[in-house]
């Protein structure tokens, strides 16, 4: 049964499963979140030469430089984007999982947001429309990045062909043995698509020489991606996760899940739960409520991490650099060092050394909880997703789920009935080979 939201009419539907909010409904703006952080954003340590702040002024669409610190609370979303972002599937179902929680014996009303429901299968689409916009705005003609698991470059590659636009992607090479498909789909789309490391790169080739074996991660595909930016000229460098302007695009998905709360009869969460490591899903899925948090109301607000990587809750807090060629400024954010590489999990997505400087002062500030999740129980969290509510997400995706389920069991133990929010942030389709290496 579907609850759909007609032009602002309430039709009452007893224990409906999803609720929907009509194309009008879809947000006309992104929410500026950096007027109700708890305390500025520490300055970086731009110690690059050339600086880093030159770099990204040549590399950057300007106008996601502004987006980066907006001074006004609202930021008009460009009609072409807004119409491309319907296109894809926006606005985006959520869904009671009744069945699980009946399965999970808990009082607990537990949400999932589906991003999953997206064309791509994937939240990342939002900002990749939102930014080969603007770089096609600014006469850029090829857009370059990098992926992880894929999610990212899947959602650029196709965002560049509505726009018009050549595209590059370099992908952490274990990633990419991992998930061919989300290769072979980049490549359907005209998208060139690289392992990092790879020998077209300086970058690359030192580490390819130092490591022969290196599976890759987001830190070594974003030093490639930007040496590549550098020296293509026309092209523009576009980030996926952990700058401002990507957490500002994705708060649609706060905007959309509050209206869509409030059909559902729900005063507001209990508590919020996502996946994390650059953070872009986490904070535009949370930090349009902040500013609830801030006047008082009572939501916990928890991110997922995978042990491979857990930088939030065994790093530390120390100024470090995104990438190992240090193109990127260093930020204060928790790190495991820039050293450190990450074993190759399944959950490509969360493999990176440090946080962004964004959810990491989330979680000095104790505004944001972190609980690290073991890939297997991840995993299994997915598999009763799917057994329960019949749809599957991504690897990323059930490390929240994970910690949904956790939360539902304490939940049930102290007789509790929380409404516990959870984002989907991608789909598993696609992961089926990693869902099989893991449990079957």
């Amino acid at each position: 049964m579907v609850f759909i939201a007609d032009k602002g009419k309430v039709m009452s539907v007893k224990q409906c499963l999803e609720y929907r909010l009509t194309e009008e409904q879809l947000p006309a703006q992104w929410y500026n979140f950096l007027l109700d952080l708890p305390k500025a954003l520490p300055p970086v340590e731009d110690v690059h030469v050339p600086p880093s702040a030159e770099i990204m002024a040549r590399i950057r669409p300007a106008e996601l430089l502004r987006q980066n610190a907006p001074s006004e609370q609202w930021v008009d979303i460009p009609a072409p984007v807004r119409q491309r972002l319907l296109q894809v599937g926006r606005p985006t179902p959520l869904r009671r999982a009744l069945a699980l929680e009946a399965a999970l014996q808990t009082r607990a009303r537990i949400y999932i947001k589906r991003e999953d429901t997206l064309v791509t299968g994937s939240f990342k689409v939002g900002t990749a429309l939102a930014q080969a916009y603007y770089a096609r705005e600014e006469g850029r003609d090829c857009l370059i990045s990098e992926t992880g698991a894929g999610q990212w470059g899947m959602s650029l590659a196709l965002a560049s062909q509505m726009f018009g636009l050549k595209c590059k992607i370099f992908m952490a090479r274990c990633s990419m043995e991992q998930k061919r498909y989300r290769e072979h789909y980049m490549r359907l789309l005209g998208t060139e698509v690289a392992p990092s490391p790879s020998r077209a790169t300086a970058i690359g080739r030192r580490l390819l020489e130092q490591r022969p074996d290196h599976p890759g991660t987001m830190g070594t595909a974003i030093s490639e991606a930007i040496e590549a930016a550098l020296a293509t000229p026309g092209s523009a460098y576009l980030s996926g996760s952990n700058v401002n302007h990507v957490h500002l695009h994705q708060t649609l998905l706060g905007q959309e899940t509050r209206a869509q709360l409030a059909l559902a009869g729900e005063q507001g969460p209990d508590q919020m739960i996502a996946c994390v490591s650059g953070g872009s899903n986490l904070c535009g899925f949370m930090l349009p409520f902040l500013r609830d948090k801030k006047e008082g109301r009572t939501i916990s607000f928890l991110g997922a991490e995978s042990t491979a990587a857990p930088r939030l809750t065994q790093g530390t807090y120390e100024y470090c650099s995104s990438d190992p060629a240090g193109y990127t400024p260093r930020v204060l954010a928790y790190s495991m060092g820039p050293d450190f590489i990450p074993l190759p999990v399944h959950a490509g997505g969360l493999r990176q050394h440090n946080s962004s400087p964004l959810v990491s002062l989330l979680k000095k500030e104790g505004v944001l909880d972190a609980v690290a999740i073991e890939e297997h129980e991840a995993f299994e969290a997915g598999r009763l997703l799917l057994r329960t509510e019949g749809f599957l997400v991504a690897p990323e995706s059930a490390h929240a789920m994970a910690a949904a389920i956790r939360a539902a069991a304490r939940a049930r133990e102290e007789d509790r009935e929380p409404c516990i929010v959870v984002l989907g942030s991608g789909s598993g389709m696609l992961d089926l080979e990693g869902y099989r290496q893991v449990l079957l």
